[in-house]
């Protein structure tokens, strides 16, 4: 399964970032998920608590959000949405038109727990 590999690819990011916050664990992870970027978010959720376990993560809400299809029309100029089978300017229905988003895999935030460290002294 593609998905569990880039479940792994993202916790090891993941851990990172909360090792240099010097984070005691991971609450929730939110991913941006266009539908161009060949990850299918229903599977990437079903793998998300296999990769997790053991990690900082391991108790972690993985939220995914949907990025749209965004095109930049070479013919009219217009930034428009798009469906993914068919990438055409909203606005004209030209062909020559590219995409601006849609095709990313985004870790868009991260809730830590954190200890609180008290000065001392």
């Amino acid at each position: 399964m593609h998905e569990l590999s880039v479940c792994l690819a993202l916790l090891e990011q993941v851990q990172s970032i909360a090792q240099e916050r010097g984070a005691t664990r991971v609450e929730r992870i939110l991913l941006r998920v266009g539908p161009l970027s060949g990850v299918e978010p229903l599977l990437l959720k079903s793998a998300f608590p296999l990769a997790a376990a053991g990690t900082l993560a391991e108790s972690a809400v993985l939220d995914i959000e949907a990025i749209p299809v965004r095109v930049h029309c070479s013919e009219c100029g217009a930034e428009t949405t798009a469906r993914p089978n068919r990438l055409v300017c909203g606005r004209c229905g030209g062909f020559r038109a590219r995409v601006i988003s849609g095709e990313e895999m985004l870790l868009a935030s991260l809730a830590l727990r954190v200890p609180d460290q008290h000065p001392s002294g």
